[in-house]
């Protein structure tokens, strides 16, 4: 396979699952085929800025639609954008646009429409992550098991209510 075509699975593939926390250089260079230094220098080479600030881009423009449109606290859009750390998320989006995340919010809050209930957006982006199955790698994990339908695997519970 081509190398560019190759990074750019890789490409592709942060860019689908940019929310996912788990997503690291590991997965992503697995994704590509390529052993995870030698995909840093080719992803540098390619695009002119590693996979890590490639992500962490994408992360922090996802945070800013949110901080403009969603009724989402600073904590919440942290966690649904992929960063686990309130901290680092603060200091990459000051270092991104200059201001925190409130300021931001405060500055461009008002411009359009009402904001989107909280509740609503965490619906539609999914609610936060949970407990992930440790043998699966980051970009595998998205799509369910084709054959699987809606209570095929499950059997109903015996109802016993009318037994004396």
């Amino acid at each position: 396979m081509d190398k560019v075509r190759q990074i750019r699975l890789a490409k592709d593939a942060m860019d689908r699952d940019w929310a996912d926390p788990e997503l690291d250089l590991g997965a992503v260079a697995a994704h590509a085929g390529y052993s995870r230094y030698h995909f840093l220098r080719a992803f540098k080479e390619a695009y002119g800025e590693t996979p890590g600030q490639y992500l962490t881009h994408r992360r922090i423009e996802r945070a800013e639609e949110m901080l403009r449109g969603a009724d989402l606290s600073v904590t919440e859009i942290c966690h649904l954008v992929g960063f686990s750390s309130l901290g680092t998320f603060s200091a990459r989006f000051k270092a991104h646009t200059g201001l925190t995340p409130s300021e931001y919010r405060t500055r461009h809050v008002g411009r359009g429409a009402a904001l989107i209930p909280g509740c609503y957006a965490m619906l539609w982006a999914g609610g936060f992550p949970t407990a992930r199955d440790p043998g699966r790698t980051a970009t595998s994990k998205k799509r369910p098991d084709p054959a699987a339908a809606y209570g095929d695997r499950e059997q109903p519970p015996d109802d016993r209510r009318a037994e004396p």
